[in-house]
């Protein structure tokens, strides 16, 4: 037996921590080999064996396959080159699971439904070019033939960075909304009724609901109930803004869409805009504060 080879494979255990179970099964793929055999035949290590098999759970612990530990701890291969590949590959797992915990959040947080919830999944892994080309076909959908291509590119996301686990769980939230056959109709549907009411070859006039917000923004801040007499001149202007005396309610109510507050929101994250204010609030006041002068 070699002089130098003085600890038993328990004794080897006990310094390092290491099962000796584990010291066997590396033992027999040459990753620490021991040093000698007593003549039972038993394993005898040396004292760089200690050493050695520090190493080697440190590079276990950092997720190195036990090939590649072995060719760098017998130098055939360059550690820094290796820890550099390795942080690539950690880089993409970490991305993989800041995906699956975003999307295990928006689950969580909207109550998606299985269906729902794979068809995030599956929009989220999509490539830059079958992004561009699920935005083009949103956009031709809705905006086609309307000439509101002003409302189009403020409502048009840019496809995200797929690295950034926030916006690519915005992305696919935002990809299955659009792709919701009934949202699409709905929104065309405002769409078109907005582009019915621009004047031809003059200014275009101010989006109705934005006008809303501002005329109602006081009675809200103030706390006015809309039943108040002193809310008469705030709904005078909300009908002057509107155009005529019919229809007024409806066309607040197809305005106040939580869907469509949600995709302004999903919007923004995705662009990077500001987060926008909800228009609910000032919808429902306003279409309350009507109903009731016209019950």
């Amino acid at each position: 037996m070699d002089g130098n080879a003085h600890l038993s494979i328990g004794e080897l255990a006990r310094r390092t921590g290491v099962t000796v179970k584990t010291i066997r099964y590396y033992s027999d793929r040459g990753i620490v080999a021991p040093a000698g055999r007593t003549a039972a035949g038993y394993r005898r290590y040396g004292a760089d064996a200690v050493a050695r098999l520090g190493l080697v759970r440190t590079l276990r612990e950092l997720g190195l396959g036990l090939d590649t530990i072995r060719k760098v701890a017998d130098r055939e291969l360059p550690l820094p080159e290796v820890a550099a590949a390795h942080v690539e590959a950690l880089e993409v797992q970490i991305r993989v699971l800041r995906l699956r915990q975003a999307l295990s959040a928006a689950v969580a947080e909207r109550r998606l439904t299985p269906e729902e919830t794979d068809l995030m999944h599956q929009l989220a892994r999509l490539t830059d070019d079958e992004r561009q080309r699920l935005v083009a076909d949103f956009v031709h959908a809705v905006f086609d033939g309307l000439g509101l291509d002003g409302v189009a590119r403020n409502l048009t996301p840019e496809p995200p960075d797929a690295s950034d686990p926030d916006l690519a769980r915005a992305w696919a939230e935002w990809a299955a909304l659009a792709q919701d056959p009934e949202f699409r109709a709905g929104l065309r549907r405002a769409l078109r009724g907005i582009a019915a009411e621009q004047p031809r070859g003059g200014v275009p006039r101010r989006d109705f609901t934005a006008a809303v917000r501002d005329l109602v923004a006081p009675a809200l801040a103030a706390g006015l109930d809309p039943a108040s007499p002193d809310a008469d001149p705030v709904v005078a202007a909300i009908t002057a803004e509107h155009g005529r005396t019919d229809g007024l309610i409806p066309r607040l109510q197809r305005f106040n869409d939580p869907r469509r507050d949600r995709y302004v929101q999903l919007l923004a994250v995705i662009n990077g805009w500001p987060a926008p204010e909800s228009l609910a609030p000032a919808l429902d006041w306003a279409a309350e504060a009507v109903r009731v002068r016209t019950a």
